[in-house]
């Protein structure tokens, strides 16, 4: 072929404005494109989002048992995020191939076959990618099993942490959290090193490609022209990014994107609870009626929950339940919901129905919109329900104070009083009430049933379970349930008849008083005055002058206040914490030392090519007589280069795993580190921060550090480098091109600066409003079952979605910002590469074709790595945000040590006498004391019952003793002050059940003895003791759920017992005896054994 040495300069110029116009044009429609398809990925997310969030609303009860809050929040937070991934590379799977397929023509007809040996190597890593695709899915299959379990386990934490510290189980946990990591982590160092090989191969491929093309003409001995050479090397690097990065990462995205939504799509296809007809039929008539309705919770046991009930209730009735722990009461409130399907016979509920569950719940939001719960604020209606629930004085002004989630803490009576104000308030057909008058003292109970039950709602369906049994002798009809079969139905005056088991129930009323009166309402606790907080969270201040009488105050939810987020830079120290954290200085240096070795090494080959400076000269001659032909001798290149070409191969893959496998070693380290300081954190610190906040460290953020993060940090190293080498090469051949980039590097320098300025505030915006998005799913998750009894799954719904709505305003801001940031990046390059072209022609009689060629061929490669390189350091300082996010963890304040060097002695305490001398105590020191100059002695061998009204103190003397906030005055256990010993050797020598327990996903054993330290015979002993030893046999391999709990303190053993409890609280069912099984016979000491509870039938 006949190459002329330089076309006439207009004609140059020609083809050279429309070279760059049509590369003005690629670069618009590529940045289009990456917008418009990264919204469609963004459009995806939410949709799902807004589909598992519904889906976990209308769950039924048998579905809960197949998935967790750890899974559910996996899917919300890492799940999700694979259809934004996966729409961006998506359409490389078929761009990839047919881009190979047009360069290999191209290529046929510049070289002939010989570039079909450079292909070859090409297909052969896509075929491979089918092999690696599958291992994706494999490990992120494990991956996202491991991090269910672990996310779950840290929700269960967050949520019994008061259990976890006074059981001083800190260590046990992050013994089991560790494990559940290491499994995690392995996995996902697989599917990094799989990552690293992808990004060695978009490094050192395309030279691999030349290379073998080369060889292949060398050895066939055929005709090579500098313009072959040019045009051989710009087609192979065309085919870098879509071929050798986008084709593998498309790979990649889909196979994970695959698991994904085969786990949303199992999860979508859970059972969900049956929906019924809340409307009066035409006639109007509203009943409850069940007809030999039998049920199970667990067909697999064989053994029916309830067992052929039949009843009606009509307007009018109270319906008074009563029975043993176990019997089937709650249960049988879950037949009338709807949550218990009927396997037998049939359930008929007519007319709209409300629920006040045993354990009362509250959304985060204000008092006021927790008691209207979607119903429009009418003022008459609504003071009125405020009186029958004995909360006039505690809400007057106050109703627009924050509750639930991070706002003022309640006692577990204002909470019940409030559940069952929400029901009352909704003016519904049917009531049905799980024992909420327990968690109250005598003189409110007996308020709430005459003013409630009796009177405001005595045209209403009432159905009552209760262990109260003086309120029976009110009941239109009374049922006696035992192991879910009716002993016997009738009126009060029915049942005292020789042989009626009811007779015994009623004897034990003696044991306590009837209620003769109505105290005065109890005020707030975390109010200045009287403080028993069972969860030490910090008052917010009261939002009533920020909505007006007449609002219902839902809008305020989403208006609560983002949590605190960093300004400015990343600074350095978070980059060397980050590093360190993965290894040691000396492997960080080897690593640096590797990666310049790899890109001298590469660069190296840029002068042994056959296009290089050495053999510029013969295409300059060869030209000047029409032709170039070049016979190489293959002996001067053939051996370096191909020593240098594997070199490149070896150094690109060691660096990509050695740099993966640093990074992953930080995001473990970092992990544990951010565990061990979280559960070292006060009690403080839980109450002050939703649940969804924390959860966001320990899975979205987390999950950047395993993923995401290191493969943005290699990408960034390697085009660092890249880059690098171009410019050096570029100088070296052509000088004059330094002065160009001098001031290019200022421009990219000055707009990353004033993109980071932007990009990394929106990105900790973007962190803070998710963590709303988790919390608002706890908090839903708890209140399940509320939701579904009023029927309020839609309201719900659109609260998430403005959650989501706002997450989506930040992440969106987001994405418009990396466009646009990468769009200017492609515009400087295209007018570099436009002076570079130009500035070539001009100054072609001082330079010869192999110059011109390599400068454009690496001007083109700038064009693309020079952009790539800036977004991604930009984009890894974003990133960082999380690694910063997760270091503010690690440097929470701690609490006291766990040991200190004093240690008292084993036999500590042998007596058991305390001692309160002057004791003070608050929560926070920003909050008011809740004790005040306590003092008191008690003896040993004494027991003593801390009695009460509602915010009287007497948890906070529990959680004085326990230390969950260092008390002032002094308090002291057989002469030593507790103060002066560790925490954990001070709690291990209590016992409590906690007024709020938490039950931990496992097995019998786990519950009751985490740490191994008694044999199976001394578990069952202590179940038997505690009477939970038949339920157990029942359940022993079953998972634990939470409930809720008395609570009660023992201490110590040996001659003395001493048993502190409180009569106004309460538990829900026989699981009570299971946390009652922790202190007895299961610490290091014994304690005595004390009919406790109000909720628990009373001979139990």
């Amino acid at each position: 072929t006949m190459i002329p040495v330089i076309l006439p300069l207009p004609r140059s110029l020609g083809l050279r404005r429309r070279a760059e116009r049509l590369r003005a044009h690629l670069g618009l429609l590529h940045h289009l494109y990456f917008y418009h398809i990264q919204r469609v990925g963004m459009r995806l997310r939410v949709a799902m989002c807004h589909m598992i969030y519904r889906k976990a609303l209308h769950l039924s009860n048998s579905a809960t048992r197949e998935t967790s809050t750890g899974q559910i929040v996996n899917l919300l937070s890492n799940d999700v995020n694979r259809f934004d991934q996966v729409t961006m590379f998506l359409h490389f799977l078929w761009v990839g191939p047919l881009q190979a397929v047009a360069v290999t023509a191209l290529l046929w007809m510049e070289v002939g076959i010989s570039c079909l040996a450079g292909m070859a190597v090409l297909i052969l890593l896509l075929l491979l990618q089918s092999c690696i695709g599958k291992l994706f899915s494999s490990l992120r299959s494990k991956t996202a099993a491991y991090t269910d379990d672990r996310i779950r386990t840290v929700s269960e934490v967050k949520t019994g942490i008061r259990t976890v510290k006074m059981y001083t189980w800190e260590k046990s946990i992050m013994d089991l959290i560790a494990r559940l990591r290491r499994k995690e982590i392995s996995k996902i160092l697989r599917s990094s090193y799989l990552r690293g090989l992808n990004l060695a191969s978009f490094f050192a491929l395309s030279k691999i490609m030349v290379f073998v093309t080369f060889i292949t003409i060398v050895l066939l001995e055929n005709v090579i022209t500098a313009s072959q050479v040019f045009v051989m090397v710009t087609l192979f690097e065309a085919l870098r990014l879509s071929g050798t990065l986008h084709f593998p990462m498309a790979v990649e995205k889909v196979s994970e994107a695959v698991v994904s939504i085969r786990r949303v799509k199992n999860f979508l296809l859970l059972d969900e609870v049956s929906e019924r007809n809340s409307q009066l039929p035409s006639d109007g008539e509203t009943i409850v009626q069940l007809q030999d309705f039998t049920a199970f919770w667990d067909k697999a046991s064989g053994i029916p929950t309830l067992q052929g009930l039949s009843f009606t209730v009509r307007p009018g009735e109270l319906l008074a339940v009563v029975g043993p722990v176990g019997a089937g009461k709650s249960s049988l409130l879950s037949a009338v919901l709807g949550e218990l399907p009927p396997s037998q016979g049939q359930v008929t509920v007519r007319g709209r129905i409300a629920y006040v569950p045993q354990q009362p719940w509250l959304f985060p939001g204000t008092m006021r919109s927790n008691i209207l719960f979607g119903k429009k604020y009418e003022k008459d209606r609504y003071e009125k329900v405020l009186k029958a629930c004995a909360l006039e004085e505690l809400l007057v002004g106050r109703d627009l104070t924050v509750v639930g989630d991070r706002g003022t803490p309640l006692s577990a009576g204002q909470k019940a009083r409030i559940s069952l104000a929400r029901a009352m308030y909704q003016d519904a057909d049917i009531y049905l009430l799980d024992d909420p008058l327990s968690a109250v003292d005598a003189g409110v109970s007996k308020h709430l049933f005459e003013q409630c039950i009796r009177q405001a709602l005595h045209e209403k369906i009432t159905i009552l379970v209760t262990h109260q049994l003086w309120y029976l002798k009110a009941a239109s009809q009374i049922l006696i349930l035992k192991d879910g079969k009716i002993m016997k139905k009738g009126t009060y005056v029915e049942f005292p008849k020789p042989g009626v088991d009811f007779e015994d129930i009623l004897l034990k009323t003696n044991e306590e008083a009837e209620p003769s009166r109505v105290p005065d309402s109890p005020t707030l606790r975390g109010w200045p005055s009287e403080s028993s907080v069972q969860s030490q969270e910090s008052p917010r201040p009261s939002l009533e002058d920020a909505a007006p009488e007449d609002q219902d105050s839902e809008t305020i939810q989403v208006t609560l206040s983002l949590e605190s987020r960093s300004e400015g830079k990343v600074d350095f120290k978070t980059y060397k914490d980050y590093f360190t954290a993965g290894a040691h200085w000396n492997i960080i240096i080897l690593l640096i030392l590797i990666n310049i070795a790899a890109q001298v090494n590469k660069d190296i080959c840029f002068g042994l090519r056959p296009q290089a400076n050495e053999l510029s000269t013969l295409y300059a001659m060869a030209y000047g007589k029409g032709s170039l032909i070049l016979l190489p001798d293959p002996g001067w290149y053939f051996t370096p280069y191909s020593v240098l070409t594997a070199g490149t191969v070896l150094f690109g893959i060691t660096r990509s795993l050695l740099m993966f496998y640093v990074l992953v070693n930080s995001s473990q380290t970092l992990h544990k580190q951010m565990l061990e300081s979280v559960l070292r954190a006060p009690v403080l610190f839980f109450d002050r921060n939703p649940t969804g906040r924390i959860l966001n460290r320990f899975s979205k953020d987390t999950g950047h550090m395993d993923d995401l993060l290191p493969q943005i940090f290699q990408d960034f190293v390697q085009t660092f480098l890249l880059v690098m080498g171009v410019v050096g090469v570029m100088v070296v051949v052509i000088p004059w091109t330094v002065i160009p980039l001098i001031p290019l590097g200022i421009i990219f320098f000055v707009l990353r600066r004033y993109f980071l300025e932007t990009s990394r505030d929106v990105k900790r915006l973007e962190c803070a409003t998710r963590s709303p998005v988790f919390s608002h799913l706890a908090s839903s998750l708890q209140g399940r079952w509320t939701i579904q009894a009023f029927k309020a799954q839609q309201r719900f719904q659109e609260l998430f979605d403005a959650h989501q709505d706002l997450h989506s305003e930040a992440w969106f801001l987001s994405l418009t910002t990396s466009r646009w940031f990468a769009l200017c990046l492609d515009a400087i390059c295209a007018i570099f590469v436009i002076g570079v072209a130009f500035g070539s022609l001009f100054l072609a009689e001082t330079l010869n074709v192999g110059q011109v060629g390599l400068v454009l061929s690496l001007a083109l490669t700038f064009t693309v790595m020079v952009p790539r390189c800036v977004r991604q350091s930009a984009e890894a300082e974003t990133m960082m945000i999380s690694v910063e996010r997760v270091i503010e963890y690690i440097d929470l304040e701690k609490e006291a040590p766990w040991e200190y060097g004093y240690r008292p002695l084993p036999s500590w305490p042998h007596e058991g006498s305390i001692d309160f001398s002057n004791v003070s105590f608050r929560y926070s020191s920003d909050e008011p004391l809740v004790l005040k100059n306590f003092t008191a002695l008690i003896y040993s061998n004494e027991k003593v019952g801390i009695v009460g009204r509602t915010g009287a103190g007497k948890s906070s003397l529990v959680s004085a003793l326990f230390r969950l906030s260092e008390p002032e005055g002094r308090i002291w256990i057989d002469g030593i002050w507790t103060t002066t010993i560790g925490l954990h050797d001070l709690r291990k020598k209590m016992s409590v059940v906690p007024q709020e327990p938490v039950l931990f996903t496992g097995t019998m054993r786990k519950n009751l003895d985490p740490f191994h330290e008694h044999t199976d015979e001394e578990l069952w002993n202590a179940l038997e003791e505690c009477h939970a030893s038949r339920h157990s046999s029942e359940v022993c391999g079953w998972i634990c759920r939470p409930d809720n709990f008395l609570l009660v303190i023992l201490v110590p053993e040996g001659m003395s017992a001493l048993i502190l409890y409180t009569l106004t609280l309460h538990s829900s069912n026989w699981w009570d005896f299971i946390l009652l099984n922790r202190f007895v016979n299961l610490s290091t000491l014994k304690f005595w054994k004390r009919k406790v509870g109000r909720a628990v039938n009373h001979h139990t």
